[in-house]
């Protein structure tokens, strides 16, 4: 290093400085580490955190809001049960086939369910000859009459929807040459009777009824106590050739009579509200409340149009509560009209 020159020696020194200084401004240059970069190498106690945040990543609550509507309530209503009272049954000849009912009722008209047949359409659809028929009917009868249902206390109604069929007729005749009476429905009487008994008293100034039948929907309310009524198509109306949009017009402007201030609560029975019901009750509960239309997808043409009639109502009353009743049925509001016994 002594033999070195004075100009080498400087050299040397100069080179040592300048390659230092880049060194030093080499790493202050280096980005910090992040935390971010510590979340892509280290598991994360939240799920979906394995790269580093960007805004859009922060806005899926968004989606949440918008579903809250869909959010049913649970309605709880205790309905009065009977005290004492008996037992009645009721078998209504529908549109799609036989429904029965046998319920008890008491002195003050309240009345609790104890057994319920829905569409056994056998006498409708297979049952060729009078004896047959007959036959088919006496085999019904005596299912009830086991449930302890007096001869007496066994009635029958055909729905306003059902006396467009010709086998309703056959039916109905051998029926009265069997000594029972055969009560016919008028569109009028039907909505009438589904008030009385799927429309709970605490709601009359505040609610309304709609029944989706196959041969007809009727929606009922009360005016001044007195029941009020009009109807519209049923779900099926495919049957006759009706479309769609037609349908849900004359539905909506059915549906707009109903007074604004009674469009809180519908209490809705029926077939297809059934098919609603099933996919969203909670354990054995009386009431369930329905989601909104468009919740709801179906592959049957039946149910389908059921749904075009249940959204046309939903979108010209603005009601946003749907109350299914597992148990009523306006045939049951039949037996409530009779004499207490």
């Amino acid at each position: 290093m002594r033999n070195l020159s004075l100009f080498t020696r400087l050299g040397i020194l100069l080179a040592v400085i300048a390659a230092i200084y880049f060194v030093v401004l080499s790493f202050d240059s280096r980005p910090e580490p992040a935390a971010n970069a510590w979340a892509e190498t280290t598991p994360s106690s939240t799920p979906r955190s394995t790269s580093t945040p960007d805004p859009s990543a922060e806005e899926p609550p968004a989606p949440a809001a918008a579903a809250a509507p869909s959010v049913r309530t649970a309605f709880n209503y205790p309905a009065p049960k009977p005290v004492g009272g008996k037992l009645r049954g009721v078998v209504e000849l529908g549109a799609s086939g036989f429904n029965s009912f046998v319920v008890r009722t008491d002195a003050r008209r309240n009345w609790e369910l104890q057994k319920a047949e829905f569409d056994n359409s056998l006498l409708m659809e297979n049952l060729a000859s009078n004896e047959e028929i007959r036959r088919g009917l006496r085999a019904y009868i005596a299912n009830m009459l086991d449930y302890g249902v007096g001869g007496r206390d066994i009635h029958f109604v055909v729905s306003s929807g059902a006396l467009k069929m010709a086998a309703t007729h056959r039916i109905a005749k051998e029926l009265t040459q069997m000594g029972y009476v055969v009560n016919r429905m008028t569109p009028e009487k039907e909505a009438a009777l589904g008030l009385s008994v799927a429309m709970p008293a605490p709601f009359g100034e505040r609610a309304f009824v709609v029944d989706i039948g196959s041969g007809g929907t009727e929606i009922s309310w009360l005016a001044e106590g007195k029941p009020k009524s009009v109807s519209t198509f049923g779900s099926k109306y495919y049957e006759y050739g009706a479309a769609d949009d037609v349908v849900a017009a004359d539905v909506k402007a059915k549906a707009q009579q109903v007074p604004a201030k009674l469009r809180q609560t519908c209490f809705i029975i029926g077939g297809v509200p059934y098919e609603m019901a099933k996919q969203v009750r909670q354990g054995k509960e009386r009431y369930t409340v329905l989601d909104m239309p468009e919740a709801y997808q179906f592959d049957k043409a039946k149910s389908k149009a059921g749904l075009v009639i249940y959204r046309s109502l939903a979108e010209a009353t603005g009601c946003k509560q749907f109350v299914f009743d597992w148990d009523a049925n306006f045939t049951i509001g039949y037996l409530l009209s009779l004499p207490p016994q």
